[in-house]
C-alpha cells in the first residue's frame, strides 16, 4: 500500500495518517484491511466513570438498579452500585469500573479518511505449473525502473499490478465514499486458464471484483466492517494509559484460481484406451480461496512473490 491522508479533529489534532497508520494488521496473508473511518476515545484509564446513556443495562433509577460486580450487558465495565444522574434527572446510568471515559458511540458523518480512494495497492501474483515447466508472473517484464511508480492497472494494461482503491470498489459496483463510512469486504479474483499450446504471451491473468458483505443491509445495525483496537501508554507516575480507536474500514480478500492445459493430442486423451490414465497427465490444475491463497497484497513497496503450485 502506498499512500498518505491529513486530517485534524478534537480528538488528536493535526495528524498525518501514513501507512503504518491505517493498514491493518501491516502483514496479511492473502487479506488486507485500510481504514477509512474511525472514533477516537483517547487518554482512557481504570477507574470509575458513568457507563453509556445509549446501553439499556446501563439504565438506572436508583442505586438497587445497579448491582455492584455485575458486568453490564454489551457495556465497557462492571457497575459499582451506584446510579449517577445529572442534577434534575430521574433517570441516570450505572457507575461502572472499566477503561474511562466510556468510547463514543457516535461516529463522523463523512469518511476521516475519505482520500484513501486515490491510495494504491501492489498486488504480486505468479502461477507455476511445474508438470509443464512453465512459470508466468502478472507484472511486466521489463527493466524500465520507472514502470512500477507510473503506471495504473485497466484493460490496456494488464501487466500493471498497481491498483487504485477507488477502482477497485467502483469495479465492485459501489461507491468508494458511501462503502468508507461504515466498511465492506471486497473480493479480488485472479483467475489464470491457459491453454499451453499456444504462446507464453496468450496465458493471461484475468482480474474481477466483488462485494462480499451484504451491501443490501446498508440500514442494518450490523452493516458494514469494523473492529476495535488501543494504543497503551504511562504517564511520568506509572499511569496506564489507552487510546481506544474504533476502526472502520474496507477489507480486502485476494483469490486466485488456475488452469493449464495442451489441448492438441485428442486421439491419445480420447480414442486409446488408457485415454484417462494420459488425460490425468496432461491436465494440471491449482486453486486457492481468500483463506489460503498462494497470492499475497505487497505492502510498503516489498517484493516478496508468493508462487501458484501445482496440485
Amino acid at each position: 500500500m502506498k499512500g498518505v491522508a491529513f486530517t485534524n479533529t478534537s480528538e488528536l489534532g493535526e495528524r498525518l495518517w501514513d501507512v503504518a497508520d491505517y493498514v491493518i494488521p501491516p502483514q496479511g496473508e492473502n487479506v488486507f484491511f485500510v481504514m477509512t473511518n474511525l472514533i477516537v476515545t483517547p487518554n482512557q484509564r481504570q477507574t470509575t466513570c458513568p457507563e453509556s446513556v445509549n446501553i439499556p443495562d446501563a439504565l438506572c433509577y436508583e442505586d438497587e438498579d445497579c448491582p455492584a460486580g455485575q458486568a453490564v450487558v454489551a457495556g465497557n465495565g462492571v457497575k459499582t452500585g451506584r446510579c449517577l444522574k445529572d442534577r434534575d434527572s430521574i433517570r441516570g446510568s450505572c457507575e461502572v469500573l472499566a477503561w474511562c471515559p466510556v468510547e463514543k458511540r457516535s461516529k463522523p458523518k463523512k469518511p476521516l479518511l475519505g482520500s484513501a480512494e486515490n491510495f494504491t495497492v501492489f498486488i504480486k501474483n505468479s502461477i507455476r505449473f511445474p508438470k509443464f515447466k512453465f512459470s508466468k508472473m502478472n507484472v511486466l517484464a521489463t527493466n524500465n525502473e520507472s514502470y512500477l511508480k507510473t503506471c495504473r492497472y485497466s484493460t490496456e494494461h494488464p501487466y500493471c499490478p498497481i491498483f487504485l482503491l477507488g477502482d477497485i470498489v467502483r469495479w465492485a459496483g459501489n461507491d468508494f465514499q458511501e462503502m468508507a463510512l461504515e466498511g465492506g469486504v471486497i473480493g479480488i479474483q485472479i483467475e489464470w486458464n491457459c491453454d499451453l499450446d499456444k504462446a507464453p504471451s496468450e496465458c493471461n491473468p484475468h482480474y474481477s471484483f466483488s462485494r462480499l458483505d451484504n451491501k443490501f443491509a446498508e440500514k442494518s445495525v450490523s452493516s458494514g466492517y469494523n473492529f476495535r483496537f488501543a494504543k497503551y501508554y504511562r504517564d511520568a507516575e506509572g499511569i496506564e494509559y489507552r487510546t481506544l480507536f474504533k476502526a472502520y474500514g474496507i477489507r480486502f480478500d485476494v483469490m486466485v484460481n488456475g488452469k493449464g492445459a495442451f489441448f492438441c493430442d485428442l486421439v491419445l486423451l480420447y480414442l486409446i484406451k488408457k485415454s484417462n490414465f494420459y488425460r490425468g497427465k496432461k491436465y494440471e490444475e491449482v486453486k486457492s480461496s481468500s483463506r489460503k491463497s498462494l497470492t499475497s497484497p505487497t505492502l510498503n513497496g516489498s517484493q516478496s512473490p508468493d508462487q501458484l503450485d501445482g496440485l
